[in-house]
């Protein structure tokens, strides 16, 4: 559940959603339920003190045990500040102990918010010490304030890396930086030499084209781009998209049978 954030609708509005969940031959192959929600923020209170809470947080315990569904609260948390306050534990722990929800956290990273690899270091330590498991670092999505906000690449990267060097292996869960696109979702997992060109390293972890997650693709580094848009492909090679940001077919090979020589030589 997304598209806004659907933990300002009342409970009994949710529940026309979520009750029929409760029961395990209702969508039986619905497994695992995800809320998107920037509430345990900016209005903790939803799952602790507000009137209808308790009937929330027993919903999402019978969406659990009496559905056999999982349920995870993908928390948008972009700053290490967020979680400081004693009502944000508080919602934090009914989420865990009562509805027993799994809570993971994701933010965009945001030029002059959190443009610190400190901050997420921080973050996801705190983070993994609540047992909130770190999930997505994303790039700001081309809309129409990404504009102020928008970090390259480049430097996005270098930091995701600086602040997972400064953590502990169980916060490698964390992934990114991500682009949610219109082909997928992109992440940039290195800067390397091919060919003799620096290019951006990039991967799907989730495609339109499924048989596109998981291999690595490459494309010209520019240290300005901050979009999937804004890349082009190296001599010799196309980016799996096409104009319109659709997947193209995954090919035998990605480079051209001109290269062969070039990466035999490299390999060698």
């Amino acid at each position: 559940m997304t598209g806004g954030d659907p933990m300002v609708m009342k409970t009994k509005t949710l529940a026309q959603y979520l009750e029929p969940l409760t029961d395990p031959n209702f969508l039986p192959h619905v497994q695992n339920l995800r809320i998107g929600t920037r509430s345990l923020s900016f209005w903790p209170q939803r799952f602790t003190t507000d009137n209808d809470a308790d009937e929330l947080i027993d919903m999402l315990r019978r969406v659990r045990e009496d559905g056999g569904r999982h349920v995870a609260i993908m928390a948008h948390l972009g700053h290490d500040r967020e979680l400081s306050t004693q009502k944000f534990e508080d919602a934090v722990h009914r989420l865990q102990k009562e509805a027993f929800a799994t809570i993971r956290s994701q933010s965009p990273i945001m030029r002059g918010i959190n443009d610190d690899s400190e901050v997420w270091a921080r973050k996801w330590r705190k983070e993994i010490k609540m047992g909130i498991i770190p999930y997505y670092m994303f790039m700001a999505r081309d809309t129409g304030a990404q504009q102020y906000f928008d970090v390259p690449l480049a430097p996005a990267h270098a930091l995701y890396s600086d602040a997972l060097r400064n953590c502990c292996g169980l916060i490698r869960t964390a992934r990114g930086p991500s682009m949610s696109c219109t082909p997928g979702k992109v992440e940039v997992t290195g800067v390397e030499e091919i060919f003799g060109h620096k290019a951006f390293v990039l991967r799907f972890l989730q495609c339109r084209d499924e048989d596109w997650i998981g291999r690595p693709f490459f494309a010209k580094y520019d240290p300005e781009a901050v979009w999937f848009d804004d890349l082009e492909p190296l001599p010799g090679m196309e980016l799996p998209w096409d104009d319109k940001g659709l997947p193209r077919p995954v090919p035998g090979r990605i480079y051209d049978q001109e290269q062969v020589p070039v990466l035999e030589e490299a390999l060698n």
